[in-house]
């Protein structure tokens, strides 16, 4: 709980909060009510509105008017109210998640009790009360999820502090450092010789925040030491569920699984080795090329690589108990991140990259695991272009991201839904590239024979109808006209 404050303190608050002109979302003023329940979702509401104002502490007072802020005395008194046969205090601290601190001050003006409750602002996640999350807008305790405009607010609070600096593992040994990171891939993905000594080793990790000092001589090493080069993901309690798993299964659905492997090591020191498993799993197809026959991947694995690379730079570490995750079935991938994505999803291939985790991104870009510039969108719809597969699918479930890429289907085979998507990526595509589509692109898109233009005008039709597309000028022939997405 919080450190205890001596009256005379309490006193110059509590005339502090009763000068504020009305309820604000960070103070709340109460008179006898002592309902356990109503008490813990101020709780979460107090807690999560103090971080979104930027305040240290929250404040519930019981003995106040709401409405002139006149001392006017309360029967409540905490340290005996009990839910069934527990302390309210206690039964409160067992329903919040994450726990926060909180603390009950009882003080004495003249001959009326008044009641202070100090609530820590919320840190890292917005804070719960059985389950649910709450916030104050205005005067009214509300449900968080209801106001995804303030939501989105929050977490870009607790974005400030970004989880990469976060401690993975605190005061241990510089042994103990480098028994659990994999130091020397460290150094090879950087091109960087390997110092001779401990100190050398140390003082390079610590100067890319790998790890920072401790107390007493000693190391934390930080999330992003841990996520990147950590020998064993397992050896890190918050961090073990952050693996990339992934499963074969057969056929088209999830009944039967075939294989499934989760990794083990931090996603830097891994990637390669988690890239070569995942491409060995997949079948090959044949196709026939200026009539030779060859066998090649069922999906690009530079397609691959970059949307594996995108679920780990940009997942939501906060979400616990589930990670990045690939899934193959017999005629498609799907690549899962936990957390919402930051951009909508029809805007991927266009839109500046953003991300929650950028000191990761940015040394998965220095080490090239992902590029520099842009999502690597663009790669991936290039890719699927060039051979000719159905256009990738992103999708945004309640929690998770999700990109799927189908293996290859004769045009004949894909249905309208295809087509569409297709023509609005390749739109899109096209006007990055800084040019538009047309149906001779589209139909080289496809594989039409330029004597069926006619089946290139009829998905372009589709597709402006759907208003993902729109013509640059309408004035000119339908032969020669070009094509925007509809944002552009």
């Amino acid at each position: 709980m919080s450190i205890d404050r001596p009256e005379s303190e309490l006193h110059g608050i509590l005339a502090e909060l009763r000068k504020l002109p009305s309820e604000t979302e960070w103070v709340e003023f109460k008179h006898n009510n002592d309902e356990p329940d109503e008490i813990g979702e101020y709780l979460s509401a107090l807690a999560n509105a103090a971080a979104l104002t930027g305040k240290v502490s929250a404040w519930l007072v019981w003995g106040v008017s709401n409405d002139t802020h006149e001392v006017i005395g309360t029967t409540f008194n905490p340290t005996a109210a009990k839910v069934g046969n527990e302390e309210l205090e206690s039964w409160l601290l067992h329903l919040l998640s994450p726990k926060i601190n909180f603390r009950f001050y009882t003080v004495q003006l003249e001959d009326n009790m008044v009641v202070l409750l100090e609530i820590s602002a919320a840190f890292r996640h917005p804070v719960q009360f059985k389950g649910t999350e709450f916030i104050r807008v205005g005067s009214y305790r509300k449900k968080l999820k209801d106001f995804p405009e303030k939501e989105r607010e929050l977490w870009r609070v607790f974005d400030r502090t970004p989880f990469e600096k976060e401690i993975a593992a605190e005061n241990i040994a510089a042994e103990e450092v480098l028994r659990l990171l994999d130091y020397p891939a460290y150094f090879d993905l950087l091109s960087l010789p390997l110092p001779e000594g401990r100190d050398g080793i140390l003082s390079a990790l610590a100067a890319d925040d790998m790890i920072a000092p401790g107390k007493g001589g000693k190391w934390n090493i930080t999330n992003l030491g841990a996520v990147l080069f950590a020998k064993r993901l397992a050896d890190f309690r918050t961090l073990a569920r952050k693996a990339v798993r992934v499963v074969l299964y057969k056929g088209e659905n999830r009944v039967k699984t075939v294989r499934e492997q989760e990794g083990s090591k931090g996603y830097a020191a891994g990637f390669e080795g988690l890239i070569g498993f995942v491409t060995n799993l997949l079948p090959s197809n044949e196709v026939i090329g200026q009539a030779l026959r060859k066998q090649v991947p069922m999906f690009p694995e530079l397609a691959i690589r970059e949307l594996v690379a995108n679920a780990i730079i940009h997942q939501d570490f906060h979400l616990t108990g589930t990670g990045p995750m690939v899934e193959l079935f017999a005629g498609r991938m799907e690549i899962t991140n936990p957390g919402l994505p930051l951009v909508q999803t029809d805007r991927f291939l266009d839109s500046p990259p953003r991300s929650r985790n950028e000191a990761l991104a940015s040394f998965m870009r220095r080490i090239g695991i992902c590029e520099e510039r842009g999502s690597g969108v663009d790669k991936v719809v290039i890719q699927t272009e060039v051979f000719q597969l159905p256009a990738p699918f992103f999708e945004a479930t309640d929690e998770h991201t999700r990109v799927v890429l189908f293996a290859h289907r004769e045009f004949k085979a894909m249905d309208k839904t295809d087509r569409i998507r297709a023509a609005y990526l390749h739109a899109c595509l096209r006007y990055v590239q800084r040019d538009y589509m047309t149906n001779t692109s589209l139909r080289e898109r496809f594989g039409i024979d330029e004597k069926n233009s006619s089946m290139a005008s009829r998905i372009i039709r589709d597709t402006v109808e759907a208003g993902l597309i729109r013509c640059h000028d309408e004035t000119v022939g339908s032969r020669a006209r070009k094509y925007l997405p509809r944002w552009a």
